[in-house]
């Protein structure tokens, strides 16, 4: 099965001078955990929820004060559209994450996977399980 099959095709992005609480309310309006970072018209990186909490919220910042840049992670992890949800898979454990920009032909943002589509849209649970072992067992 492909990305293309299992992915989210709406991405929400904010801007990399948005505030952590900005960014906490489109992840709640949009019941995302994931946004890419955006500043001028070009995606530099992501927030997750994560992010916040352990980047921004443990260390005490402010989050109606601290830019998005500032707890984002910068630089993205990608795929493509027409990639293997298996080929997907590896990138995550690879790389440590639980989500994947996905891209087209042109390199233009066209969804997002996570370890959730793979398992609930890919019909693929031990593909996502041995990912999610592999992300927390190097967040340890």
């Amino acid at each position: 099965m492909l990305v293309e099959n299992v992915m989210t095709p709406t991405i929400v992005t904010i801007s990399a001078d948005a505030s952590l609480i900005e960014a906490a309310a489109e992840m709640k309006e949009h019941n995302i955990g994931c946004l890419p970072v955006v500043e001028e018209n070009e995606i530099i990186g992501v927030i997750s929820d994560r992010d916040i909490v352990v980047r921004a919220l443990a260390r005490q910042m402010d989050p109606a004060a601290t830019p998005v840049r500032a707890a984002a992670t910068h630089g993205t992890v990608c795929c493509r559209a027409d990639q293997t949800l298996q080929d997907a898979a590896r990138l995550m454990e690879r790389h440590n994450i639980r989500r994947l920009l996905v891209l087209d032909y042109s390199n233009r943002p066209v969804g997002i996977v996570s370890i959730g589509d793979l398992a609930a849209k890919g019909h693929d649970v031990k593909l996502a399980g041995e990912v999610l072992e592999d992300v927390c067992a190097l967040k340890k």
